[in-house]
């Protein structure tokens, strides 16, 4: 289920390894919106008073296990990372009263959130996160994979914006597709990973 422009890089699960290359992006990078720590779609949510809880909880996780999160390495920098798991785990998702009122069936898999850090934006790091999580999530049995990107066609450019979820183009490059709109830009795409 890989796109193309996804070979340059190296993928790595996030682990107790690979922590402290974590950490440094996140803090070369002002701790990713001055402290979120990637905590945002866990099940309590990210601490908008304390970034050092946030950089606790998310190392609890990465210890106990309970996060899913593929780690993009251009050569032996962490170059930027995408966030998925079981909708247990990644339990807070953008739009959420708008996404329940349209549930049929919870998916397998969701992917939360991508991020690329300063210096390697536009340089296909969210396409290899990407198509690592998809290939972690084909290695632990596959199923029906949601994510939560914002419409990037017939839209005005969004001049500085930041796309946590990343732009609709990027899902459709791995062969998801919408489902339902859950707020003016932003939609549930779906695929299958086998």
């Amino acid at each position: 289920m890989a796109a193309e422009g996804t070979t340059a890089y190296r993928a790595r699960l996030l682990s107790t390894d690979t922590w402290d290359d974590f950490a440094a992006l996140v803090k070369e990078n002002n701790g990713v919106w001055g402290g979120c720590w990637c905590m945002g779609f866990h099940t309590e949510g990210l601490d908008e008073h304390s970034a050092e809880a946030n950089r606790a909880n998310k190392l609890e996780h990465v210890r106990r296990g309970t996060v899913h999160q593929v780690l993009v390495y251009d050569g032996d920098r962490c170059a930027g990372w995408c966030q998925f798991g079981r909708p247990d785990e990644v339990a807070r998702i953008l739009n959420q009263k708008k996404y329940e009122s349209g549930l049929i069936d919870l998916p397998d898999w969701r992917i939360g959130c991508i991020f690329t850090g300063k210096g390697h934006r536009r340089a296909g790091v969210a396409r290899a996160a990407v198509a690592g999580a998809l290939a972690a999530i084909e290695e632990a049995g596959g199923g029906t994979v949601e994510a939560y990107p914002e419409q990037d066609a017939e839209r005005a450019p969004q001049r500085g914006a930041y796309f946590h979820t990343g732009p609709e183009s990027l899902f459709e490059g791995f062969g998801f597709v919408r489902d339902r709109r859950i707020a003016k830009w932003r939609w549930v795409m779906r695929a299958d990973v086998p």
